[in-house]
C-alpha cells in the first residue's frame, strides 16, 4: 500500500480541486448580467477564425520586432562571416547587411517582403531598440580606452591625432562651401551643414582599428602603440568636438550654444571629479574577487543611464553620455574586463546589428541616379581620403617615422567603420543631412572602412624588403631543427613544451624552439591585450625557465585561426609543428569512447587488416577539421598530441605497420641522442625483418646507442606492457585505421602523439 500512497494523493488531489473549481464555475453562471453580456459571432468557419487571428498576432508590434531581429541577426551575421573570409572586419559585412536589406536592394526587388517585414510604423521601435544598443556600445568603446596609456604616451600620438582632426575637418569645411545649395536641408544654416560635413570627415573608427591592429599582429610594435594611442586621443577630441556641434545646430548659432557647453563642462567636470573616484571605491571592495556582484552591476548601470540622460537633457546626445560613463570606469584592466564580458555580447550580438539595419533602411543609393551625383560621392570620398589617410602619414613623417610606417598610420586612421554611421545619423535626426547626401557619406564610410586592409597590405608589399615580423632571420636558422608549438591553453603549452625538451635536450644552439598562441580577435580588447599574452604564456615560459630551455614566444590576433597558423607555419621554415588533438565529431559515440574503452590485449593483426583496408567500420576521420586542415595544408611534418598526463619520453613505443610508417624512426633517433629513451618498434606487419635496408638502419642504432632500441615481434601485445610505455609516436594513417573495437583499445595505451609525413 505505501507504495501507492503518492498515487493515490495525486489523483484524489487533481480530482478534488477540479470538482471545487466545476462548482464555482456553476455558481458563478447565476450572477451574470444577461443584458451586459457581449456575445462574438464568428463570421466564418473555424479555420477562418483562426487564420485571421494569426495574421493579426503576426503584425503584432511585439512579434513584428522579434521578426524583425531574427532576420537582422541572420543577415548581419552571414554577411559578417562572407567578409572575415575575405579578410575583412566584420562590421563592414554587418554595414553592408543594413543597405541590403533596406530600400537600396530587398527593398527594390522584394517590396512586398519590405512593406511585410519593415513598415514605416515599425520603424520607430527598432530605432529606439538600436539607440539602447548604441548606448550599451559607446560604454564599451569608453571603457576599452586605456587612459593610462594616453597619459604615457600621447606626445607623438596627440600630434598625429589632432593633425589627422584637423586636416580632414578644414578640406570637410571646405567641401562643404561648394556642396551647401545643392545639398543642404532647407532652412540648415552654412556654419551647421559645414561642421557636420567636417566631422564627418574626421572620424577614425577606434573599436574597429584596434582589431585590425591586433589581427595584424601589430599591437607589440611601436606603430601599433603610436596607432592606438592616435585612435584613441581621437576618439576622445572627435566626441567632444561632436557634442559641442550637436549643441551648436541645436541652438541654431554659436552665441546661442554657449549655455549648452558650458553646461556641457560642468557634467564632464563631475563625471571626473566626484563619479570617477566614487566608482573606483567601489571596484576596490571588489579587489580580487574574479566577479561582480548584482548590487554593483546595477550601480554601474545606473551611472551609465543617468550619465546618458544627463547629455541628453543638456543637448549634447546620450552616446556623449555613455561614451563618458566607460571612459571614467575604474581603470584595473581585470575589472573593465569583466564588466565588458556583461555588457558586449548583448550589445554586439544582439543589439548593434538593428542599428546597421535602421541606417541601411535610411540609406536609399537609388536616389543617386545620375553621374553628377556619383561624382559628388566620389570627390567627398577623395577628401575624406586625402584629409585623413594624408594628413595622418605627412604629420607621422613630419615627426621623423619612417614611410612605412607613416603609410601605415594614415591607413589605419583612415579606418571610420561604425562610428561614422553614428555621427551620420545623428546628423540625419537633426535634419543637417538629406537623403541624398546621407548615401552619399554612407558609401564613404564603407568605402574608406573596406580600403584599410588592401592599403596595409600594399604599403607591405611596397615596402617588402623589410622584414615581416613572424618571419625570423633565416640565414640565423637555416642550420637549426625548428619546432613551431602551436597551444590554446597553458596547460597544453607546457605539455608540448616538455616533448620538445625531450626532442632536442642534447641539440644545445642547433635548435630553436617557438611557443605561439593564436587567438580569436573578438575576444581581445585593446587596453587588455598584453596582460592577456602575459598570463597566457605565463605557464610557458616557467616550465621553459625549468627545463632551460630557450623559448621564443609569439602570440597572434586572429580573424581566421586555421589559415593564420598554416600560413606562419609554411613561411617560417619550421622542421616540425606540434600541437594537441582537438575535439573530433565522435566525441561521446563509440569512437570517441576509444580513448575510455579497456582490454586486456592489442591484436596487430587485426589492426593491420584495418590498415590495409580489409576491415573499416566507420567512413569518416577521426581527426577534427581544423586538424585535418593543419595536416593537409602544411608542408611540414605535424606532431599531434593525445595528452594522458604525459611527463617525459623515456620510452617510447613504435608500431609499424606499414613500411610507409618508418620515417617515425627518424623521431625515434632523435630522442634516444638527445633524452636516452628506450624505444621498441612493433614489427606488426612483418616487413622490417624482410627489408634489409631498414634492420640495418635500426643496427646503425643500436651501435651507436647500445640497449636503447628494440625491435619486437609478438602478435599479442599485454595490456601491462602498454601501460609501462611513456609515450606511443604512430602514423597519422595507422591513427585514422585505430577504430576496430575487437582489436584495439586506446586506454591502455599511453599519451600518443600521432605525426603526420607530408
Amino acid at each position: 500500500m505505501a507504495k501507492y500512497r503518492n498515487i493515490i494523493f495525486y489523483i484524489f488531489t487533481i480530482l478534488f480541486f477540479s470538482v471545487l473549481m466545476y462548482w464555482f464555475f456553476i455558481q458563478g453562471k447565476t450572477l451574470e448580467a444577461t443584458e451586459n453580456i457581449i456575445v462574438h459571432e464568428s463570421k466564418g468557419t473555424m479555420w477562418d477564425d483562426f487564420a485571421e487571428s494569426f495574421l493579426d498576432n503576426l503584425h503584432h508590434p511585439l512579434a513584428l520586432l522579434l521578426a524583425q531581429i531574427v532576420t537582422i541577426i541572420l543577415v548581419a551575421k552571414l554577411f559578417g562571416w562572407i567578409c572575415v573570409k575575405l579578410k575583412q572586419p566584420s562590421v563592414i559585412g554587418e554595414m553592408i547587411a543594413g543597405i541590403v536589406l533596406g530600400p537600396s536592394l530587398v527593398g527594390l526587388y522584394f517590396p512586398e517582403f519590405s512593406a511585410f517585414m519593415f513598415p514605416k510604423e515599425s520603424l520607430p521601435n527598432l530605432q529606439f531598440l538600436s539607440q539602447i544598443g548604441l548606448i550599451l556600445f559607446m560604454y564599451i568603446v569608453g571603457m576599452e580606452l586605456d587612459l593610462s596609456v594616453l597619459r604615457k604616451k600621447a606626445h607623438d600620438a596627440v600630434v598625429i591625432s589632432h593633425a589627422s582632426i584637423i586636416f580632414p575637418f578644414a578640406l570637410g569645411v571646405g567641401l562643404s562651401y561648394f556642396i551647401y545649395q545643392e545639398f543642404a536641408p532647407p532652412g540648415i544654416q552654412f556654419s551647421s551643414f559645414a561642421l557636420f560635413i567636417a566631422i564627418a570627415m574626421s572620424i577614425t573608427a577606434f573599436p574597429v582599428l584596434a582589431r585590425i591592429v591586433q589581427e595584424r599582429n601589430l599591437h607589440k610594435t611601436k606603430i601599433g602603440t603610436i596607432v592606438i594611442t592616435c585612435a584613441a586621443a581621437d576618439d576622445i577630441t572627435a566626441w567632444c568636438i561632436l557634442a559641442a556641434v550637436i549643441a551648436v545646430v541645436k541652438a541654431g548659432s554659436f552665441s546661442g550654444s554657449v549655455f549648452v557647453i558650458l553646461m556641457a563642462i560642468l557634467y564632464v567636470f563631475l563625471m571626473i571629479k566626484l563619479v570617477k573616484p566614487f566608482l573606483t571605491r567601489i571596484a576596490e571592495s571588489q579587489k580580487g574577487k574574479g566577479f561582480i556582484n548584482k548590487a554593483l552591476v546595477a550601480v554601474f548601470f545606473l551611472v551609465l543611464i543617468i550619465s546618458s540622460y544627463a547629455t541628453e537633457v543638456i543637448g549634447i546626445h546620450a552616446l556623449f553620455g555613455a561614451f563618458m560613463a566607460g571612459a571614467i570606469m575604474p581603470e584595473n584592466v581585470k575589472f573593465r574586463n569583466l564588466f565588458i564580458e556583461k555588457v558586449e555580447d548583448v550589445a554586439l550580438v544582439l543589439l548593434l546589428p538593428l542599428f546597421f539595419v535602421f541606417t541601411g533602411l535610411r540609406t536609399q543609393i537609388g536616389l543617386l541616379n545620375d553621374p553628377h551625383l556619383w561624382k559628388i560621392g566620389g570627390f567627398i570620398i577623395l577628401t575624406a581620403v586625402i584629409g585623413k589617410f594624408v594628413g595622418s602619414a605627412l604629420t607621422a613623417k613630419f615627426l621623423r617615422i619612417s614611410w612605412k610606417d607613416s603609410l601605415t598610420i594614415g591607413a589605419l586612421m583612415n579606418t571610420r567603420g561604425l562610428t561614422e554611421l553614428i555621427v551620420l545619423n545623428i546628423g540625419y535626426d537633426l535634419g543637417v543631412l538629406g537623403p541624398e547626401l546621407f548615401a552619399m557619406l554612407v558609401i564613404m564610410a564603407l568605402f574608406t572602412t573596406f580600403m584599410t586592409g588592401p592599403s596595409l597590405d600594399l604599403i607591405n608589399y611596397i615596402f617588402k624588403g623589410k622584414k615581416s615580423m613572424l618571419e625570423e632571420d633565416q640565414t640565423e636558422n637555416d642550420e637549426k631543427y625548428k619546432l613551431l608549438i602551436s597551444f590554446e591553453t597553458p596547460d597544453s603549452g607546457q605539455t608540448l613544451l616538455k616533448f620538445a625538451d625531450n626532442l632536442t635536450n642534447k641539440m644545445n644552439g642547433k635548435k630553436s624552439i617557438t611557443a605561439m598562441n593564436i587567438a580569436p580577435v573578438d575576444e581581445l580588447h585593446a587596453f587588455d591585450i598584453e596582460n592577456y599574452e602575459k598570463e597566457l604564456f605565463e605557464n610557458v615560459i616557467e616550465t621553459s625557465n625549468e627545463l632551460k630551455l630557450e623559448v621564443t614566444t609569439l602570440f597572434k590576433a586572429s580573424t581566421d585561426i586555421e589559415n593564420d597558423l598554416i600560413s606562419i607555419t609554411n613561411k617560417g621554415n619550421y622542421d616540425l609543428l606540434l600541437i594537441m588533438l582537438g575535439k573530433s565529431i565522435y566525441e561521446g559515440s563509440l569512437l570517441g569512447k576509444l580513448l575510455g574503452f579497456t582490454t586486456k590485449i592489442i591484436n596487430p593483426e587485426k589492426l593491420l587488416n584495418t590498415v590495409k583496408g580489409k576491415s573499416y567500420i566507420f567512413n569518416a576521420s577521426p581527426f577534427d577539421d581544423f586538424t585535418l586542415s593543419i595536416m593537409d595544408k602544411t608542408n611540414i611534418p605535424v606532431g599531434i598530441m593525445v595528452d594522458k598526463k604525459f611527463e617525459s619520453a623515456d620510452k617510447i613505443f613504435i608500431p609499424i605497420f606499414d613500411l610507409n610508417d618508418f620515417y617515425l624512426v627518424e623521431y625515434a633517433k632523435r630522442l634516444i641522442n638527445n633524452n636516452d629513451s628506450q624505444v621498441i618498434i612493433l614489427d606488426a606487419a612483418g616487413q622490417i625483418r624482410k627489408n634489409t635496408e631498414i634492420r640495418e638502419l635500426i643496427r646503425n642504432i643500436e651501435h651507436i646507442a647500445p640497449n636503447h632500441i628494440t625491435l619486437y615481434n609478438e602478435k599479442m601485445i599485454e595490456k601491462d606492457f602498454l601501460q609501462s610505455q611513456d609515450l606511443m609516436l604512430i602514423s597519422s594513417k595507422s591513427w585514422r585505421n585505430l577504430i576496430d573495437s575487437k582489436s584495439l583499445w586506446l586506454s591502455d595505451i599511453p599519451s600518443t602523439l600521432i605525426i603526420s609525413n607530408p
